[in-house]
């Protein structure tokens, strides 16, 4: 049985709430999921919708009704350790991980969910930043998809000035001292991207509107916020990033957009994976940051079609 978990609306939002529900991964980790279901008989499908590190099923509701109307049901997932699934020590601030290995157990019970809701095929991939990381990982464990889309992914972090030998080193000489749950310095450990930084330098998006809304949630539900990173999570991101960049890439179609205003995953990492892999598209948006479902509505439409076409390719 399904048991049913809160979601939440800003005051004054009238759209149909998700049906967010409980699941537990297999050590015994609390995940929460969302879904927005299609209501007409007629369906395109289901996305599997896989989000970013620090974000929260409620930040994707816009983009969601939007691919609701467009035919699909999404289903989304808070990771261990953010939004409203268990965090991973005591100090629930860090964005903190174990193993990177880890969030498959979260898509494992993500695709367990989908499967025990029977819901609509084909199902389609859709990974924005950390989430494209995990999604390249599930893909190659076999994820029942058809088609990926990403955002970003995380394919590669984007460490400048700092080599990357050096952060390597850095995180893994914290761990060594019993340090790794500690949030890298400079990353806000106990306060809220969202909250802390001014739009004018913001890294995520250009539309004022869209950092209004997150602005507000954050400031609604501080409870699903997460602040920087520790030093565990930046080492094993490190090394996930590099295994993955060893592997040939799937045969899945494939689509991954890239802001020209991109500065917190490595662009080179996407350009190089991109190539490598057969009849993909790299979709350049000019003058976006960093996330493309919340950026300026033209450049979020250029987005939405691009990914609208990849999942009817098949």
């Amino acid at each position: 049985m399904i048991e049913a978990a809160p979601f939440h609306q800003l005051p004054g939002d009238s759209s149909r709430p998700a049906r967010a529900f409980w699941a537990t991964a297999d050590d015994g980790i609390r995940l929460r999921m969302a879904l927005w279901e299609h209501e007409s008989p007629q369906t395109n499908g289901t996305v599997l919708l896989f989000p970013g590190r620090t974000e929260y099923v409620e930040k994707y509701a816009p983009f969601a009704q939007r691919l609701n109307a467009e035919g699909y049901t999404v289903l989304a997932i808070d990771w261990r350790g953010q939004g409203m699934s268990a965090r991973l020590q005591e100090d629930p601030r860090p964005g903190h991980i174990g193993e990177f290995s880890d969030y498959q157990r979260d898509v494992i019970e993500m695709v367990t969910a989908a499967t025990e809701l029977d819901l609509p095929r084909p199902w389609h991939l859709l990974a924005h930043s950390m989430g494209g990381c995990i999604g390249l990982a599930a893909l190659h464990d076999g994820l029942p998809v058809e088609t990926a889309v990403f955002s970003a992914p995380m394919w590669g972090i984007n460490l400048s000035p700092l080599p990357l030998w050096a952060a390597s080193a850095i995180a893994y000489v914290a761990g060594r001292l019993g340090r790794g749950g500690r949030a890298v310095p400079g990353t806000g450990a106990k306060g809220t991207y969202l909250l802390d930084e001014a739009f004018s330098t913001n890294l995520l998006t250009s539309d004022i509107d869209e950092w209004c809304r997150l602005m507000r949630e954050a400031a609604a539900w501080p409870e699903l916020t997460i602040g920087g990173a520790t030093f565990d999570w930046v080492g094993k991101a490190l090394k996930e990033s590099a295994r993955l960049s060893r592997m040939e890439s799937p045969r899945h179609p494939m689509t991954v957009s890239l802001g020209s205003e991109e500065s917190i995953v490595s662009t080179k990492a996407i350009a190089e994976r991109s190539e490598q892999w057969p009849g993909s598209r790299l979709l350049h948006l000019e003058g976006a940051r960093h996330e493309a479902m919340m950026e300026a509505p033209p450049r979020r439409e250029i987005f939405l079609r691009a990914a609208l076409e990849r999942f009817q390719s098949v």
